[in-house]
């Protein structure tokens, strides 16, 4: 209970910072402003901005110092779930339950509001004044977290996904496409939480990024999994999406018990790459059972 307890007092703490960034819907363009809003406050998990905090913790980074970096990874991932659910990439529905920002407001204002919250993020890790009085770990922070979005991360990997539709890839290629889609803004997340730290040196970053890049496509391999086992009314998308759009998956290529067997693996070397963290990385663990137990 203790560590649920601290992951929820992780998510409000996001959840009031993105409030105190993000522009009022009463400010001009106001439309914009909600569509952005809506975006970013409709039931998400916070998952990397809980890693950025748990990683800080592990590092005993004030928490003060780990908000903007957390503010920052969060809207990259809204912005990102804005543009994939757009009718010229998924052509999603639902997200989280909800329509997704394209069908309650409208096509061009998802598009506008996914930029603005892309924008909005380097701002903040431009502008927020309690990240580490460091100007070189500051720009460091705006280097991979811009990596980690463009076209040699997370972008990238959404294009060799549209890419795929239809074609067998190999084992190695799909693993290519999910570190760049998926994982990369969850090693982004991670890293930024450690660059928070004045004191992390470069084998605890090693570790510390070896087992984002392992939760990274645990996450990704349970995501195809749930598509397959998964509920809609859990899911909060449609169940069997990927399936119907002919999507490569981890169960499609290796079966549904190799899938379970590499996210168990993957998790077992995420915990592996902790050990020398001793007590101060157990929320680091709680997230990577999380991530491989999720039913959502």
């Amino acid at each position: 209970m203790a560590v649920k307890k601290q992951i929820a007092d992780y998510q409000q703490r996001a959840d009031a910072i993105l409030n105190r960034w993000l522009p009022s819907q009463a400010t001009l363009p106001g439309r914009l402003h909600e569509a952005m809003r809506y975006s970013t406050f409709n039931g998400g998990k916070r998952i990397r901005p809980v890693l950025v905090y748990a990683t800080g913790e592990t590092l005993n980074v004030p928490r003060e110092a780990l908000d903007g970096p957390a503010c920052a990874v969060e809207l990259i991932h809204a912005y990102s779930l804005v543009h994939d659910d757009l009718p010229a990439m998924d052509d999603d529905d639902l997200r989280r339950g909800k329509p997704t920002c394209h069908r309650a407001f409208d096509e061009a204002t998802a598009i506008l509001a996914g930029d603005a919250l892309q924008a909005l993020a380097f701002y903040v890790l431009a502008h927020d004044h309690t990240i580490i009085d460091d100007p070189t770990r500051r720009i460091r922070m705006i280097e991979i977290l811009a990596q980690a979005s463009g076209s040699r991360g997370m972008a990238g990997g959404q294009a060799i996904d549209l890419g795929a539709v239809g074609k067998e890839l190999t084992l190695a290629e799909l693993e290519d496409m999910h570190i760049h889609k998926t994982g990369a803004l969850i090693r982004a997340s991670v890293k930024l939480g450690a660059l928070s730290s004045s004191g992390c040196d470069h084998d605890q970053m090693e570790r510390l990024d070896h087992y984002a890049k392992c939760i990274g496509l645990a996450f990704q391999i349970q995501d195809d999994i749930l598509d397959v086992e998964g509920e809609t009314e859990i899911l909060g998308k449609a169940q069997g999406a990927d399936l119907a759009r002919n999507k490569p998956t981890y169960p499609a290529l290796i079966g549904l018990a190799g899938a379970k067997q590499m996210a168990r693996e993957l998790h077992e070397q995420a915990l592996d790459s902790l050990a020398s963290f001793g007590k101060s990385a157990d929320l680091l663990r709680w997230i990577s059972t999380y991530i491989v137990t999720r039913n959502n």
